[in-house]
């Protein structure tokens, strides 16, 4: 027997790069293509995606009316006139996902009919690979059912977490703008590696597979960073004498003040909604 997420019908709105991610993750994961439908109005990027995915790409409106579950994936700025558009089309218990940074549930709900279910979405980049990570958090008329579906649909991209909708200011700083964080490491390391007299292409291999690795081990392992960091530090070796550097340079005081930068930036931007 069907599931109901298989039953259901979702639209796409807003067909970029994220909006291409998530049209792919879903095909990837079984979801049918007649049970999905794209919105876009650019007739050469409509074509690209029908040949590419053999899915239906129609108007917004027509995608907002026919879905039961519509995925908004469009710009913060775009968000006001998206609504305007589909607003009149949409109805109490369908679900309208949002992944438009700092845009809240509240600000969604006010411009749409009274019972659609509104869950906010703040995903991150890594979702290109199936590597996301994806924080949800309910509107005022979400259910279970509602919640489930949505974790549904971002997990074909990665992994989910369900957040108060509070908490999603620091989620943004956190695993939002965090993949810029570690790239600037690696970037970092990587210069390091040439300043020490390695060829670019060997410090870049070294550096992204000790990434990988580091990576694999936290989460192969379950053991806390901490555990895993001294395992690696020697009494008086090599590793001590770095991490006495970085300590001397405020590393973790400078990750700390940068991640609340990019919290209440996100709680601005949010305001301003």
């Amino acid at each position: 027997m069907s599931t109901r997420t298989e039953e259901r019908q979702t639209a796409i709105l807003g067909a970029g790069v994220m909006g291409e991610t998530l049209l792919s993750g879903l095909v990837r994961a079984g979801r049918r293509v007649d049970d999905l439908l794209v919105g876009e109005k650019r007739p050469d990027r409509a074509r690209e995606l029908e040949e590419r995915y053999g899915v239906a790409v129609v108007s917004n409106i027509d995608a907002a009316r026919k879905a039961d579950t519509v995925a908004v994936v469009v710009k913060p700025q775009d968000m006001g006139d998206l609504l305007t558009e589909i607003g009149p089309e949409l109805r109490a218990g369908q679900l309208l996902v949002s992944l438009a940074a700092g845009i809240t549930t509240s600000f969604i709900e006010s411009r749409v009919p009274e019972g659609v279910a509104v869950v906010r979405v703040m995903p991150n980049t890594p979702a290109l690979v199936d590597e996301g990570m994806a924080a949800i958090s309910p509107g005022r008329f979400c259910d279970d059912e509602h919640l489930a579906e949505a974790e549904a649909l971002m997990s074909s991209v990665g992994k989910v977490v369900r957040v108060p909708e509070r908490q999603q200011d620091a989620v943004t700083a956190i695993s939002g703008s965090g993949p810029a964080y570690i790239y600037f490491v690696v970037e970092s390391m990587i210069e390091a590696g040439v300043h020490l007299g390695l060829p670019r292409a060997t410090a870049h291999e070294l550096v992204l597979q000790t990434v990988v690795g580091s990576a694999a081990m936290i989460r192969e392992t379950g053991s806390h960073p901490v555990v895993l960091r001294e395992q690696v530090t020697s009494p008086g070796g090599t590793t001590a004498a770095a991490l006495r550097e970085l300590e001397i340079h405020k590393v973790r005081a400078a990750f700390l003040a940068a991640i609340e930068a990019a919290r209440d930036r996100s709680r601005a931007l949010a305001e301003g909604s």
